[in-house]
C-alpha cells in the first residue's frame, strides 16, 4: 500500500486516554463500571475530575445517572447507564459496489439497517451526492424517532489517512485519491464526520460488541479485497501513519510473479481476494459475478470453487501466521463476505495451528465474524460516538438539502496543492 501522507493530523479526542470523555463511555458501555466510584477506582484520577466528565456527559445526553447501587461504606452510589433512546451516530459502511447504512447507539444498537447499491469505482463526483441523499433521510427518521444524531461514522474500503479524513490512493477507485471524504460529508450534512479503513471499523464492532473482555485480537476482512483491524490494549491501533493492519500486499509465493493494483507482485490479493477468486473461477469457465456466486458454488459442493476457497485460506493463514506470532493477540476474527465460507476459515485455523509458537496458539481464539455483515456499521458508528464526543450536538436546520445553486459542491474532487501529495 502507498504510504500514507507524512503529516497525518491527530485525531479529535485522543482514543484510550484515561479520563477523557470517550475513555468514560467506553467503560460504561461494557459494563467495566457503573458508578462515578467506580471510575474513580479504574482511572486512578481525582473525584472531581472524574465528576467533571461524566457530567459533561450528562448534559450532552450521552449518560445517564438512575436508582442506586449497593454502597461500599457510606452513600449509596447513582448508577451510570447509557439512554437506548439518546444519542446516535450515523453509520455508513462502503464496499466496492455497494453501502450499508444505519444508526448506532452507545449501547450497541443499530437502528434503520439498510443496504444500497453504490459503485466507488464511478468516482466521487457519481457517488457522493447519493450517499448524502440517504444519510440526510437516514438522520432525519433518527430526529422524528426522538433520537440526537451527534455524528457520522464511515468505513471506506482503501487506506485512509483517519487523522485528516482523506482517501489515500485506494486499488481500482479511480478519482478517490486525496479525496476529503470527511470534511465534503461534514459540510453537505452539517454533522462531525470521522472516516476510517473498513477493516479498522469492523475490528472495532466486533471487540465492542461480541469480545470486549479481550485486550488484543486480529480481525481479518476477506471480502472482494483483503485487510485487517489490530485491537491492542483494547483499543484500536492504526499506526503511525494509519496503516498498521495491510496484509494484502504482503508477498506470498504462491502469488509467484503475478502483477497487483498496488504496482507490485506476487502479493496476497492477487491470490486470495474475492476478486481474484472469481478472476480464476471465471478462466475455469464458470459463471461468477462477486463473492455471493463464490459462497454459492462452495455451498453446493462445486469442486473447483471449493478448492480455491480452501487454498486462499491456506495463504490468508500462512501470512496470518506471521502477525500471530509477532502479536500474540488472543483473537484472530474473520470477516468479509468470504467468512461465511467455512472451507476458508478451516484452512486458516490449520495453517495457524501448523505455523504459530504452541504458546500463541494453546488459547488462540480462531473464529468467523458474530457480527457478520454488521461488524462495520457497529465500529463505524462507535467510533464516531466515541472520538466526537465533545463535539456539541448539530442544529437540525443544518442537514437541508444542498442549495440548488451549488450543484455537485460536495462531488467534486480536490485539487492537490502544490508539495502536499
Amino acid at each position: 500500500m502507498p504510504p500514507a501522507p507524512q503529516q497525518p493530523s491527530a485525531p479529535a479526542v485522543p482514543a484510550g486516554l484515561p479520563g477523557t470523555a470517550a475513555r468514560v463511555l467506553d467503560l460504561v458501555a461494557s459494563g467495566v463500571v457503573s458508578s462515578r466510584a467506580d471510575l474513580v477506582r479504574e482511572l486512578g484520577l481525582a473525584a472531581s475530575t472524574v465528576s467533571a466528565r461524566v457530567q459533561e456527559l450528562v448534559d450532552q445526553g450521552l449518560l445517564t445517572e438512575v436508582g442506586e447501587g449497593t454502597s461500599r461504606g457510606g452513600r449509596r452510589p447513582r448508577l451510570l447507564r447509557i439512554p437506548d433512546d439518546g444519542a446516535v451516530a450515523l453509520a455508513a459502511d462502503l464496499g466496492s459496489h455497494h453501502v450499508r447504512l444505519a444508526a448506532v447507539g452507545l449501547t450497541g444498537s443499530a437502528h434503520d439497517v439498510e443496504e444500497h447499491a453504490l459503485d466507488l469505482a464511478a468516482g466521487p463526483a457519481a457517488t457522493l451526492g447519493v450517499l448524502v441523499e440517504r444519510l440526510r433521510a437516514l438522520a432525519e427518521r433518527q430526529r422524528a424517532a426522538g433520537r440526537t444524531v451527534r455524528g457520522l461514522g464511515v468505513g471506506f474500503p482503501g487506506p485512509v489517512d483517519t487523522g485528516a479524513g482523506r482517501v489515500v490512493a485506494p486499488s481500482r477507485m479511480p478519482g478517490w485519491h486525496l479525496f476529503d471524504l470527511r470534511d465534503r460529508l461534514a459540510d453537505a450534512l452539517g454533522l462531525p464526520v470521522l472516516v476510517d479503513n473498513d477493516a479498522n471499523v469492523m475490528a472495532l464492532g466486533e471487540h465492542r460488541t461480541v469480545l470486549p473482555h479481550l485486550r488484543h485480537l486480529v480481525l481479518v476482512k476477506a471480502g472482494r479485497g483483503i485487510g485487517s483491524g489490530v485491537i491492542s490494549h483494547g483499543t484500536l491501533y492504526r499506526g503511525a501513519g494509519g496503516a498498521a493492519g495491510d496484509i494484502s500486499h504482503v508477498r506470498v509465493e504462491a502469488a509467484a510473479e503475478r502483477p497487483c493494483s498496488c504496482g507490485n507482485i506476487g502479493c496476497l490479493e492477487t491470490v486470495a481476494s474475492g476478486a481474484s477468486l472469481v478472476a480464476a473461477l471465471r478462466e475455469r469457465g464458470l459463471r461468477v459475478d462477486g463473492a455471493a456466486d463464490v459462497l454459492r458454488l462452495v455451498r453446493d459442493g462445486e469442486p473447483r470453487a471449493t478448492t480455491l476457497v480452501r487454498q486462499a485460506g491456506r495463504h490468508i493463514g500462512t501470512v496470518l501466521s506471521v502477525v500471530v506470532n509477532f502479536f500474540n493477540p488472543q483473537a484472530v476474527v474473520l470477516g468479509g463476505a468470504l467468512a461465511e465460507a467455512e472451507p476458508l476459515v478451516a484452512a486458516v485455523r490449520g495453517m495457524l495451528y501448523e505455523r504459530c509458537l504452541p504458546m500463541t496458539t494453546s488459547d488462540l481464539v480462531i473464529t468467523a465474524s458474530a457480527t457478520g455483515p454488521d461488524a462495520g456499521l457497529l465500529g463505524a458508528g462507535h467510533a464516531a460516538l466515541r472520538e466526537l464526543a465533545h463535539e456539541p450536538p448539530a442544529e437540525p436546520g443544518r442537514v437541508a438539502a444542498a442549495p440548488a445553486t451549488e450543484p455537485g459542491r460536495a462531488c467534486e474532487a480536490p485539487v492537490a496543492e502544490p508539495g502536499r501529495a
